[in-house]
């Protein structure tokens, strides 16, 4: 499915025509700025398990995890709406995945360990 453009659909029905319900099928937890070997080793192995990416964006480090909220329905809606929690509650679509991938604006992007490897090969003269 083509993305319509932005101004299409308002924020409260964006929800309803996002394939695939994107925000719903993934979480970040920032993690403290690696700035050591040591760190950036921890970083490659939390990245070297399945559906795990890391991010850099506006000076804060992320680890993205892909993986479905339980309550996501086949259709796409929430099975736990009326109940869920506060911070789908706070999520804001004003701007969201449906309009533009969030990758796209990501100061720094490691899809997999090995491009995260590859960054530290080259930050580090010495790596292990």
């Amino acid at each position: 499915m083509d993305k319509l453009p932005l101004r299409t659909f308002a924020p409260e029905q964006k929800c309803s025509h996002c394939p695939g319900s994107i925000c719903c099928t993934y979480f970040t937890q920032e993690v403290p700025t690696p700035r050591s070997k040591l760190d950036f080793d921890n970083l490659l192995w939390q990245i070297a398990h399945r559906d795990t990416q890391l991010f850099k964006d506006d000076g804060k480090w992320c680890l993205l995890i892909n993986n479905p909220c339980a309550h996501l329905q086949p259709d796409g809606r929430c099975g736990i709406y009326a109940t869920r929690p506060t911070a789908c509650r706070n999520h804001s679509n004003d701007y969201c995945e449906f309009d533009a991938s969030a990758e796209d604006s990501f100061d720094l992007f490691f899809p997999d360990y090995d491009a995260l490897l590859a960054y530290c090969k080259t930050r580090f003269k010495r790596w292990p």
